[in-house]
């Protein structure tokens, strides 16, 4: 693993590209165009380390966001005050992963490979 962030990485590529771009005598416009049009399409993508999470804990968190804290919802499931128990008992087992999704408000339904969030 090193320092480098992937945006970091993708800019070194472009610039990897840019040269062949210049080797090849390609128009600088037409070069500078086309690195351009990568860097608009990656920064629109999606992160590449979502969080996974199951059908329903996407239908709780969809339904409480907003309404309660994550903290409240950590509480709640250690109680194994949802209707659900198998929300309670996934919730409790993977917080970290919940926290995550919650937080980040995007996510990977398990069961679909869908990305959603609370705004979808």
């Amino acid at each position: 693993m090193s320092n480098e962030t992937k945006r970091e990485v993708f800019e070194d590529v472009l610039s990897d590209l840019m040269n062949q771009f210049y080797f090849l005598n390609v128009d600088e416009k037409v070069a500078k165009g086309s690195c351009n049009d990568y860097v608009s399409h990656y920064s629109a993508a999606l992160p590449d380390d979502l969080p996974t999470i199951p059908l329903a804990v996407s239908e709780h968190i969809r339904k409480d966001y907003g309404k309660t804290t994550l903290f409240d919802e950590l509480a709640w499931a250690f109680q194994d005050s949802f209707d659900s128990s198998k929300v309670n008992e996934w919730i409790t087992n993977n917080e970290d992963i919940f926290a995550e999704a919650w937080s980040r408000g995007l996510w990977i339904v398990k069961e679909t490979g869908e990305v959603t969030g609370y705004d979808d």
